[in-house]
């Protein structure tokens, strides 16, 4: 009673309300920058079960604004760093940390003992697994997206409303949208949509009306301007997904990246002649002015890939290490050997002794 007053003496939650809340189920896929506000509020607000998948560690990188770890949990898998941290906020509920990445082998199942799913993704392979396992465990989706200063929140299959595929029918072209590793996002921003979508979860259990089903609200940091874009369900979508009875229709931009070349700061010393190609934007810090480089950014790519010398050990790198695979990529269409540095222009900036 003492935990949860504030809940129960609201007129339109109450004790029944509060019920409610404890025998809810939900699933967070993504303990990150959009996961951590989510998992903060719904635990604090006495979501009686709550699952964290996450097969990603905790790096400093992270600590800018995925406000549930610290210094202390750097290197740790962030669904248990997550659930330590929780179990702290609310020892009542139960916590399940799932250290593994969502897979065509585990979603459904895992699906299947949850309520609602919370999706905090940043890679469309993982977001239309969600949408398509969703549909076939016919289970809602509360969705959160962020670029730079701009956040999404909907809710998708829900009450007979339309799903994300009926936004967004297909993936977008490979490496056509970067992620917030390779363009940064505002810190605070996944804090507010993070926010918006556990408001999103706590209607859904309680039975509110106006959920954001049919509707894609975004939200704008810089001018605190919103927006409300309608969405109509298309059937067919829905129709593709549970006819074909498989996930992704065999979509997986993340396998095809990862099959790209990388190599090592270590292995790079044992090579000669090499020439690292520098595929970020001219802007982006720090800037790499060696020598032994030139920037070709990853948009321009296709048509400089002459300036590339397959006489060199050509090496292309970028702030994290996602560009320059799909660079790779690129180049093996053109039958040009190259690589990708491993874990991105961090390394190299150790390997030089420069200063960022």
């Amino acid at each position: 009673m003492e935990r949860y007053n504030r809940h129960i003496i609201l007129s339109d939650v109450g004790q029944e309300g509060q019920n409610k809340l404890l025998k809810a189920k939900v699933l967070i896929v993504g303990a990150g920058g959009l996961g951590c506000p989510v998992l903060q509020y719904l635990t604090a607000a006495g979501v009686g079960s709550i699952g964290i998948i996450d097969f990603d560690v905790v790096e400093e990188s992270n600590l800018q604004r995925q406000i549930l770890f610290g210094t202390s949990s750097l290197g740790k898998n962030k669904s248990i760093a997550a659930k330590e941290r929780l179990a702290d906020l609310n020892p009542s509920i139960t916590i399940n940390a799932y250290p593994e990445k969502l897979t065509l082998k585990n979603a459904l199942d895992l699906f299947k003992n949850y309520d609602i799913i919370v999706d905090g993704t940043d890679n469309f392979s993982t977001r239309y697994l969600i949408n398509d396992g969703a549909i076939i465990t016919n289970k809602p989706i509360v969705y959160g997206a962020i670029y730079k200063f701009e956040g999404q929140v909907s809710v998708f299959n829900y009450t007979n409303g339309p799903s994300y595929r009926c936004l967004f029918p297909n993936p977008p072209k490979e490496g056509s949208v970067a992620n917030c590793s390779e363009i940064g996002v505002l810190g605070v921003l996944p804090g507010i949509i993070g926010t918006m979508q556990a408001n999103e979860v706590i209607k859904i259990i309680l039975g509110f009306k106006d959920v954001l089903s049919g509707k894609l609200l975004c939200y704008n940091s810089k001018t605190t301007e919103t927006s409300i874009l309608k969405i109509n369900r298309v059937d067919s979508e829905f129709e593709r997904v549970l006819s074909n009875n498989t996930l992704l229709d065999s979509y997986d931009i993340d396998t095809c990246i990862n099959s790209a070349e990388e190599i090592s700061v270590e292995d790079l010393i044992e090579k000669d002649n090499v020439m690292f190609i520098d595929v970020r934007e001219s802007h982006e810090q720090p800037d790499l002015n060696l020598p032994t480089s030139i920037n070709i950014p990853l948009n321009q790519l296709t048509e400089k890939l002459d300036q590339i010398n397959s006489r060199n050990t050509n090496v292309f790198v970028c702030q994290s290490g996602v560009r320059s695979k799909k660079a790779v990529l690129l180049a093996q269409e053109h039958h040009i050997k190259t690589y990708s540095l491993k874990g991105g222009i961090s390394e190299l900036v150790q390997l030089f002794k420069m200063k960022i």
